[in-house]
């Protein structure tokens, strides 16, 4: 799959709708049909059910304005670390929402609803696995410890904030600098926002004791965390008064450093290695922030002429997704193979040697890496959603229609997935296809209204009393108990 290139037009557009967003929060208006309950002088911590809701909401307003990282590789690699950190962090609720924004800024984030977010910059800051997951420990210990809920319950005294602002904040910091953004955002609200999303020092210092325990539980190094300090640290040395986004809204200071660094050494010494993964999607992403294909190749080349670099695997696999994204494919698959002959099984080289044959349209030789590679990794995602891409090149629509299906049962709120499963069903002639998988694509970004004009549509191509007229009449009606909550809220 193409990564998708940094569109400056796309985070301005974003930026517009989310200060709209709160400029009509402060206002008191209603702008969007979606619940959204209010919170302040309640007498407690926020309950579960209005937690989901925040969640929800946040991944609504992600969808449908922010930039992010449509790579299935990156995003199944960012799964697996999660979920291999999950197990040790005492979490309530465990059924996480991960969000990749396509951003070369180092920042992350974790709110109410189990919504989890990295930049993709994080990949670039982080010289290790070990720093990269030590900031994911510190946002699961955010969440188990409902930092979040105890700080709106310390903002009580303050005005009253609607769930809509706060959202605004929300993602306006995950995925621009949260400075600019509160700064354009007039009035006491932002004020608000900004305290309520700046976590203090003493939950700071808790989430880095539990992310520390999260990390040695689940046989990851502690020490990436005090080393990843230290690399935000001299980032915002280096940028001056322009400070990184993470440290915005998690104060950072050289005493904390110090404090967590003397608590990991107290963890039993163990040599941890980086897996090779982390390293093959890192190259992928520094030629995704490039400032162009051709730059890529000139970097990754110019690691290559290094003694210390010119035999690692992920440069090499790096300079090949530069010479592919360079439309330099014989190139690339030259490398490839090379790579495939030392490591036949792994995934991230299967698919990129078939994304280089579907682009040169050799698209029964892709077709055999793939469905070889999904035979013995069933259900894979970054295998599956190649096959569909692969189809949908080869004029495919039903194949491809599968493969995708496939996809939704297994990733529900991928709302791209929804809406490439439309593009197949379209090349497929299966007209109610597409207005099925096309109203779950506005459902996911909040948009209820078209969600129900395509289910209707469906529904008056199918006939009485048939099984799918029965399935389209029923999530419609679950689609018309939203647009009702959502105009009594």
């Amino acid at each position: 799959m193409t990564l998708l290139r940094n569109n400056r037009r796309s985070l301005t557009c974003f930026i517009a709708a989310a200060l709209f967003t709160a400029f009509v929060a402060t206002s008191m208006v209603k702008a969007e049909p979606t619940p959204l309950p209010s919170f302040g002088g309640s007498g407690g911590l926020i309950a579960g059910q209005q937690e989901a809701s925040i969640g929800e909401q946040v991944m609504t307003s992600i969808r449908r304005s922010a930039p992010q990282v449509q790579d299935p590789l990156v995003y199944d690699y960012l799964y697996s670390v999660i979920y291999r950190l999950v197990p040790s962090a005492p979490l309530d609720n465990r059924n996480l929402k991960l969000v990749l924004i396509d951003s070369p800024a180092l920042n992350a984030f974790a709110v109410p609803g189990g919504v989890v977010g990295v930049n993709g910059g994080l990949f670039l800051s982080a010289t290790t696995e070990q720093q990269f997951a030590s900031v994911l420990a510190h946002e699961l210990a955010h969440l188990s410890q409902r930092h979040f809920a105890r700080r709106m319950e310390q903002q009580e005294t303050s005005a009253p904030l609607t769930l809509a602002g706060m959202i605004a904040g929300i993602v306006l910091s995950a995925v621009t600098q949260s400075d600019i953004g509160i700064a354009a955002i007039a009035g006491t609200q932002a004020m608000a926002i900004q305290n309520m999303l700046s976590y203090s020092r003493a939950h700071e210092q808790e989430a880095d004791r539990v992310g520390l325990d999260i990390l040695a539980n689940a046989g990851l190094d502690p020490r990436g965390m005090p080393e990843m300090f230290e690399i935000m640290m001299r980032q915002n040395r280096l940028q001056g008064n322009k400070m990184p986004e993470y440290l915005s809204t998690h104060p950072l200071t050289q005493s904390r450093v110090s404090d967590t660094q003397n608590r990991a050494e107290q963890y039993p010494s163990k040599t941890v290695h980086d897996s090779q993964e982390y390293h093959l999607m890192r190259s992928r992403l520094q030629v995704h922030y490039a400032k162009t294909p051709a730059s890529a190749v000139e970097i990754f080349e110019s690691y290559l002429n290094r003694d210390d670099t010119k035999k690692n695997d992920a440069i090499r696999y790096g300079l090949a997704v530069a010479y592919k994204e360079n439309k330099q494919l014989a190139k690339a698959e030259s490398i490839l193979q090379e790579l495939l002959s030392k490591n036949p099984g792994r995934i991230t080289f299967q698919v990129t040697l078939a994304e280089i044959y579907t682009e040169q349209k050799r698209y029964e030789d892709a077709r055999q890496i793939l469905k070889t590679a999904l035979s013995r990794n069933p259900g894979n995602y970054p295998i599956t959603w190649a096959l569909a891409g692969l189809e949908i090149a080869d004029g495919n629509g039903s194949a491809a229609a599968r493969y995708l299906k496939d996809l939704t049962r297994q990733r529900p709120s991928g709302d791209q997935i929804w809406l490439r499963l439309a593009e197949a069903e379209g090349m497929a002639r299966n007209i109610v296809g597409v207005h099925r998988a096309r109203a779950e694509y506005d459902a996911l970004r909040g948009d209820y209204r078209s969600a129900q004009r395509q289910l209707r549509q469906a529904q008056e191509k199918l006939p009485a009393g048939s099984a799918e007229r029965q399935v389209v009449s029923e999530r419609l009606s679950d689609i018309a108990s939203r647009i009702q909550q959502a105009n009594r809220s």
